[in-house]
């Protein structure tokens, strides 16, 4: 007789560490690094790569770089044509002269404004072409009804990125203000020296130290820059990386399922050997081995060299031997011959010249007995 014995339950619930809910059993780890073709798609919907801090630190570095260089003449210009300007308002008002002071202005600041502006334009497409390359995508400008919803805004508000962006912006204000601080706390004591410098020389010296400020700043917001566009790098990477399952779905997607390759080849081969034993009829002779290799050779004038429109082994050598027995074509048993013409030649290809001789032989022998056949 068996006994059974009967545990009781615990009468206190299981503490929470013997039972772990793995949400990455059910979706998968996102483990593996992003594929080509996963960035390439991603690439497509605009999702790369990119940092509007580099766009900023290179815009600010040839903005000033060019305003410093040309400060000169840029200074010059302006103080010209203001003098030009009051002068004339005083002596005439008419709206022919305003006209033409409008027009002048215009001219002034083509010729002091554009030259800046235009290195700007430039710098601004290098930076992004260097960043993300040449790329066009429309995935940003279609409208979603998602983007309306105050949920999801909410929801990309308070994201992992937006937490990250908001310290950045932080960040960036704590060590430029600082920065600034230091340069600054040694210049503020020499402002009032100003009031004993004429205009020319006290433009001259705010020019130096707003440009030696500057640049310094810019220096402190590239290195920034170059982390940020690192951080957006490893980001992105982040962002498009796969699961175990993922990468295989896209191999089979890319490369067909296994089951289903298989089949496609399975049919192609079905179709060259459908298409091999409607050659058979057409050639001269059966080279065989003789049960387990047979190669079908046809010679026709004008032929460099004897062809292989068909071979096989075992099955499909007698499959081919059938063939040549229904339309009457000589077969002709040569072990040597055969073995060298099934392993040198394939379906298609001529006879090598190492065996013009034997296959020479077999031919002639072939049409020897077909002449007797006709007599």
């Amino acid at each position: 007789m068996k006994c059974t014995q009967i545990f009781p339950l615990p009468s206190k619930p299981l503490p929470p560490e013997d039972f772990v809910f793995d949400l990455q059993r059910f979706d998968g780890e996102k483990t593996e690094e992003p594929t080509s073709k996963k960035r390439e798609d991603a690439r497509k919907k605009g999702q790369v790569a990119r940092s509007q801090e580099l766009n900023t630190a290179f815009v600010l570095l040839i903005g000033f770089l060019i305003l410093r260089i040309l400060w000169e003449f840029i200074y010059g210009n302006i103080a010209e044509y203001t003098v030009y300007l009051y002068s004339h308002l005083s002596s005439s008002t008419s709206t022919e002269a305003i006209s033409e002071l409008f027009i002048g202005i215009m001219i002034l600041l083509a010729k002091t404004v554009m030259p800046v502006m235009f290195a700007i334009l430039i710098v601004g497409l290098g930076i992004n072409i260097f960043q993300v390359g040449l790329m066009l995508s429309t995935e940003k400008l279609e409208f979603k009804l998602d983007n309306l919803n105050p949920i999801n805004g909410f929801g990309r508000i308070f994201s992992k990125r937006s937490i990250v962006e908001l310290f950045k912006s932080l960040f960036k204000i704590i060590v430029i203000g600082y920065f600034l601080f230091l340069y600054l706390k040694d210049q503020i004591p020499l402002l009032p020296q100003f009031i004993f410098f004429d205009l020319p020389h006290s433009l001259a010296t705010a020019a130096d130290v707003i440009f030696t400020m500057a640049f310094q700043v810019i220096g402190v917001i590239m290195i920034m820059a170059a982390a940020d566009y690192a951080y957006q790098c490893w980001q992105t990477t982040q962002d498009l990386k796969m699961s175990k399952q993922e990468v295989k779905d896209e191999y089979k997607q890319m490369e067909g399922d296994p089951q289903i390759k298989g089949k496609i080849k399975q049919k192609q081969r079905q179709m060259a050997m459908q298409r091999m034993m409607q050659e058979v009829p057409k050639a001269d002779v059966i080279v065989t081995n003789p049960t387990h290799l047979a190669v079908a050779l046809q010679y026709k004038k004008g032929m460099i060299a004897p062809l292989v429109v068909a071979k096989g082994q075992d099955l499909v050598a007698e499959r081919i031997k059938q063939i040549a027995r229904e339309h009457h074509i000589l077969i002709v048993e040569n072990k040597p011959v055969a073995r060298a013409l099934f392993e040198a030649v394939e379906v298609g290809g001529s006879v090598p010249a190492e065996l013009y001789q034997a296959v020479a032989e077999i031919l002639a022998y072939v049409y020897k007995i077909k002449h007797r056949k006709v007599a």
